[in-house]
């Protein structure tokens, strides 16, 4: 008799996976959600607001997720999943709500997607949001076993006279970097090309362990900035780095000033550069040390440096906003 399993997708396998899981959504609810995981959707209301807007991403891990696999590392990239999506929501002062996954495969292993699952909540609970619920699909044939793919959706809401687009952006205005702790989740595709082996010594540790480091959330500081401070457009320097992202914090345009020995070094760079990568290569592949930069007044610079080094952040006058061009300008 022909079914389901002897086509290649073990139903089962997909229950265990759910029943390990739901249990580690519950850790991830905020106030709002009105139900649990194992509905058809997920539900939350948005709670009083003058004029709500709904602010939505959405991102995968990329070429990441083979040296996770390789390493049989399951849980980093799932925060890696989440960071990538918040990261861009908050650039425009929205306060994320909920997020949903998406992961496929061929052949489910219910410990190999819990262990993803597990990253992704740590993600959200990180992020202040729900995980609301997501999709495990099972595709035999399509999916060579034991490789995996993942996704995810952010949605974040902002008062419609609060969000930020850059548009008040001036010359004279500060860029204000906030550090990254490696490579986040861009650029893995040229790291695979020039790393064969994950092995290599790397400061006294295989390099894996550096190249899986998951992303930096900053949902914490920059909401805890807004709170208290004005800023006029944030840039979350993902794929393209400084010089694709940048620019994209306002539709005007301006020249925006990097001063390059302002940024925190970090050897993962200067490791790939060593590797045969030139500057400009490196500028627009890699976030280089800087996770997200900050416009901002020139008189507000010192009290918002401040309020972001009380949330934990290592910050840095990253440059500054000039008439006259388009573009970065390295300095």
């Amino acid at each position: 008799m022909e079914d389901y399993k002897k086509a290649g997708v073990n139903i089962e396998e997909g229950y265990e996976t759910v029943k390990r899981i739901k249990e580690m959504t519950k850790e991830t609810h905020i106030a709002g959600v009105l139900n649990n995981l194992g509905s058809f959707a997920g539900m939350l209301e948005l709670g009083r607001m003058r004029n709500p807007v709904l602010i939505s991403g959405t991102d995968g891990v990329g070429t990441k997720l083979e040296i996770a696999f390789r390493q049989e590392i399951y849980d980093t990239v799932g925060i890696d999943c989440v960071a990538m999506c918040v990261n861009d929501i908050i650039c425009h002062g929205a306060t994320p709500l909920f997020f949903l996954d998406y992961i496929a495969c061929g052949q489910l292993n219910s410990e190999t997607a819990t262990q993803i699952v597990k990253g992704v909540c740590d993600g959200c609970v990180e992020a202040r949001c729900a995980l609301l619920g997501g999709e495990t699909a099972e595709m035999p044939g399509f999916y060579e076993a034991g490789k995996y793919d993942i996704a995810g959706f952010a949605v974040g809401v902002a008062e419609k006279d609060e969000i930020i687009t850059g548009d008040t952006l001036k010359d004279g205005d500060i860029l204000v970097g906030l550090a990254s702790n490696g490579l986040h989740s861009n650029g893995f595709s040229l790291v695979r090309h020039l790393i064969k082996n994950y092995e290599r010594e790397f400061r006294r540790k295989p390099i894996w362990k550096e190249l899986l480091k998951p992303t930096r959330i900053y949902v914490k500081p920059v909401l805890g900035v807004l709170k208290k401070h004005h800023v006029k457009a944030i840039a979350h320097i993902t794929g393209g780095g400084l010089y694709e992202n940048v620019p994209r914090m306002s539709s005007k345009p301006f020249i925006y000033n990097v001063e390059k020995d302002k940024i925190p070094y970090n050897p993962i760079f200067d490791y790939i550069a060593a590797l045969g990568v030139n500057e400009k290569n490196m500028f627009s592949t890699f976030n280089m040390g800087v996770g997200l930069v900050i416009a901002v007044e020139a008189l507000e610079v010192e009290a918002i440096c401040k309020t972001l080094e009380k949330l934990g952040e290592r910050v840095f006058i990253l440059g500054s906003v000039e008439n006259g061009g388009k573009g970065i300008c390295l300095k």
